[in-house]
């Protein structure tokens, strides 16, 4: 049972890589934990937290499909050495703004617009390079795995930036992310990358249009992408409009909000385990419908619950949910994209994904200070528990897959 849950830590590369991915992922969460609460001090304003969340994600929108075919036509390696040295360096550039008294909020949106901008580049190569680490049947683990980090950092993460903005200011946790990214800089050094792009024969508009054309012809894609659509724009404000919950439903600080985020986070490793102990067992769809279902269900309840404690179970049940939604789903579109498409693939259902985020995030930010945020993200966590339920009883089409 161990053996199968941690198999893809068989293969050499997909160690090197989990671990300077891990490393990073801690500095960055320190940094979005100071940043959050930052912009929402800075601001005193919901709207101003959603459109920091909007400017850092909506590049990754607008430049998937560029982004998508450099990751076809460029070495994957060097496209995400590059992303990352860009993200240090904005990292580093917030350290001295904070230390020198000179932050302000334009300055932390104008910074996330050009992470988002990295990231746009560097996410498609590094989903596309996974696969490449680990032999296919283990494909799936390493999804699982990579969430898994991503989510321990999530633990991790919040509590050393909570500690580092609380005792030592807001430039230690933005200098710290930005050492962070020497670790995923080493380790993409010393990888063995075994996929090499071919010379490119079309342009890139016909590039694109060759991967449109791939998910338009393969059976179950454009229900994938509609999913992560909807799955991130309902689904992600649980997570990204916790700092609210903290200040104004229980009155609390920097630390309430740490251990919110730390308990979602803890929740979404132990989802994150579940899809790696499943293997590659059949109704991968119908599992990602159910999961789907419960986020709803726990996310309706997180927002209209008034009592920390049950809030503690209600936000670490729906983080379970929700990474385990996104691995499954991540996991079906990776097997059914092939490696000379895999970039491009990725990028399209990157749009749908992390597309969702941005949008959802702008429009919970200007309803929130209308309608209260309780009743905006109680009525996400409704509509979405309803739209899963259709789809898994219904409309069979993904809980086929």
């Amino acid at each position: 049972m161990i053996r199968r849950i941690f198999s893809a830590f068989h293969s050499r590369d997909f160690r090197l890589m989990w671990t300077g991915a891990f490393v990073s992922s801690i500095g960055t969460w320190m940094q979005k934990l100071a940043q959050s609460w930052l912009v929402l001090q800075l601001s005193g304003s919901a709207f101003y937290l959603g459109l920091d969340n909007f400017l850092g994600e909506i590049p990754i929108f607008l430049l998937a499909l560029v982004a998508g075919v450099a990751a076809d036509r460029i070495d994957r390696r060097r496209l995400l050495i590059a992303s990352q040295f860009v993200q240090m360096s904005c990292a580093f550039t917030l350290a001295a703004l904070f230390a020198l008294g000179h932050a302000r909020v334009w300055h932390i949106l104008t910074l996330s617009f050009i992470v988002g901008t990295a990231q746009a580049f560097g996410a498609p190569a590094y989903q596309s390079l996974l696969p490449s680490l680990v032999p296919r049947e283990h494909l799936p683990n390493a999804i699982a795995m990579n969430s898994i980090q991503f989510n321990l950092a999530r633990v991790i993460g919040p509590v050393a930036g909570g500690l580092a903005l609380t005792h030592l200011g807001a430039a230690w946790c933005f200098g710290l992310n930005g050492l962070s990214y020497v670790a995923v800089i080493t380790s993409l050094l010393l990888i063995h990358v075994r996929h090499i792009p071919e010379p490119a024969q079309e342009s890139v508009i016909e590039s694109m249009k060759q991967g449109l054309g791939f998910i338009r012809g393969r059976e179950g894609m454009l229900p994938l992408i509609v999913v992560a659509f909807i799955c991130t724009f309902l689904g992600i404000p649980i997570l990204v409009f916790l700092p609210v919950f903290a200040r104004d439903i229980f009155a609390g600080n920097e630390a309430t909000y740490t251990v919110l985020l730390s308990t979602e986070a803890a929740g979404a490793i132990t989802g994150a385990l579940l899809v790696a102990a499943r293997g590659r067992r059949p109704n991968l769809g119908r599992d990602a419908l159910i999961g789907l279902i419960a986020l709803g269900v726990f996310e309706a309840l997180f927002a209209f619950s008034r009592d920390f404690r049950f809030s503690l179970v209600f936000v670490y049940f729906g983080g379970m949910a929700l990474i385990g939604c996104f691995a499954l789903l991540s996991s079906l579109v990776q097997l059914i994209a092939t490696d000379g498409m895999r970039g491009r693939v990725m990028s399209l259902y990157n749009i749908a994904f992390r597309g969702g985020m941005p949008i959802g995030s702008l429009v919970t930010g200007a309803l929130a200070p209308v309608f209260g945020i309780s009743a905006v993200v109680g009525t996400y966590g409704i509509v979405l528990a309803c739209l899963a339920a259709y789809l898994l009883f219904f409309h069979r089409r993904l809980a086929a897959l």
